[in-house]
């Protein structure tokens, strides 16, 4: 069955560095489009950064310059990279796999100090 793996989160201080990591299985992972997501206590789930099989990539508003999302076909792996963290980014993050249908993993934790 299709697994996705995060990894990566934990506690930084503001203006740090975060590299989230999500590893897929049971999926032709090229073929599909890859996305962070994040949700924090009392708010939806939100899109933090997307990237096509054809390795185009988006961003919301709040992280452009800040994040980066880059994938690796042959280790099966989406990430994130995210420096200047700010308390605001303190969330759960997501990674998502779409195509004709959505899978989702388990969540990790990211939480930035003040």
């Amino acid at each position: 069955q299709v697994q996705l793996v995060e990894s990566g989160g934990g506690l930084v201080q503001a203006g740090g560095s975060l590299r989230l990591s999500c590893v897929a299985s049971g999926l032709v992972f090229a073929t599909y489009t890859m996305a962070w997501y994040r949700q924090a206590p009392g708010n939806q789930r939100e899109l933090v950064a997307g990237i096509t099989s054809g390795s185009s990539t988006n961003y919301a508003d709040s992280v452009k310059g800040r994040f980066t999302i880059s994938r690796d076909n042959g280790k099966n792996t989406v990430y994130l990279q995210m420096n200047s963290l700010k308390p605001e980014d303190t969330a759960v993050y997501y990674c998502r796999a779409g195509r004709q249908r959505d899978y989702w993993g388990q969540g990790t934790q990211v939480t930035v100090s003040s």
